[in-house]
This record gives structure tokens, C-alpha cells and sequence, in this order.
């Protein structure tokens, strides 16, 4: 499979970084720092442009290290860009700690990982099938 990629940022390409990666580090393409304050969020752009092939989507998703250090994520993760969507890939980040963190342009913020997907046909029905669980639903099976 290939994925061409358009570039209007200063940094390099996404790339794997380790053999075995699912996702690829996105950088921010901005000009100055941005400070996020605790319990803010804000659009990033990455300066890229994906043509993915059909039946595939590239998901926006966290980097742990943030998080875990920073308390930084993706608000809407994991972030959808569909095979036919040719804008600008953005990454929503929101700051959940207690203090303020800055963002450098060219800084790492994201994963972006390819995924196949389906389009199932959708139908009307009259009822489901039932099965043990049933309608039990968060927390039902308890924490032990």
C-alpha cells in the first residue's frame, strides 16, 4: 500500500520509528511557541495532507509520554481523517493537568496510525438476538 502525502510543513515526513510501530509521530507546524493552560485545547496544524486509499482512515491519536508526563492528549481521540477528506490534517490537544504546557514548533504531539475499515450494510430490524450479557452495559461485571 502506498499514502501519498502532502507536506506544507518544515519537517520531515512521518515516519516509523521503530520496525514494529503501529503509528508514526505528527509534528505541529507552527511559526511560535503556544502555551497550553491547564483544561485548554487547541487545534494544532500539522501541515499535512493525506490521500489514503479507500477503505482505509488514519487515526489521531495520543503520545503516552505526553500524557503520562504532561497530562497532554488528544481530545477526540482517536481522531478520524477519512480516504476522501483532503484538507489539512489538524490534532486537537488538550492539557489535563494542573499546570501550563508549551508546545514548540516542529514538537512531536500525536500518533498517526493506518487502519482498515469496513462499510457495512445498515438495516432496519425488528429485533436482536439475545445473548448472556445482554443489555449490561458500563460497569456491569464489576471491578474484582
Amino acid at each position: 500500500m502506498t499514502i501519498k502525502i502532502l507536506n506544507k510543513s518544515q519537517n520531515p515526513l512521518p515516519r516509523y520509528e521503530t520496525t514494529q510501530a503501529a503509528g508514526m509521530d505528527i509534528r505541529t507546524s507552527i511559526s511560535e511557541p503556544v502555551t497550553l493552560n491547564p483544561l485548554e485545547r487547541k487545534l494544532f496544524p500539522t501541515g499535512l495532507f493525506l490521500e489514503l486509499p479507500s477503505g482505509y482512515e488514519a487515526q489521531v491519536r495520543p503520545r503516552s509520554g505526553l500524557a503520562l508526563k504532561h497530562g497532554i492528549t488528544v481530545l477526540n481521540t482517536p481522531g478520524t481523517v477519512d480516504a476522501d477528506y483532503r484538507g489539512e490534517v489538524g490534532v486537537i490537544l488538550v492539557n489535563l493537568s494542573s499546570e501550563s504546557f508549551t508546545i514548540a514548533p516542529g514538537d512531536r504531539i500525536a500518533q498517526l496510525v493506518i487502519a482498515r475499515h469496513e462499510q457495512p450494510e445498515i438495516v432496519q430490524a425488528d429485533a436482536l438476538s439475545d445473548t448472556n450479557r445482554g443489555a449490561g452495559g458500563f460497569g456491569h461485571s464489576g471491578v474484582k
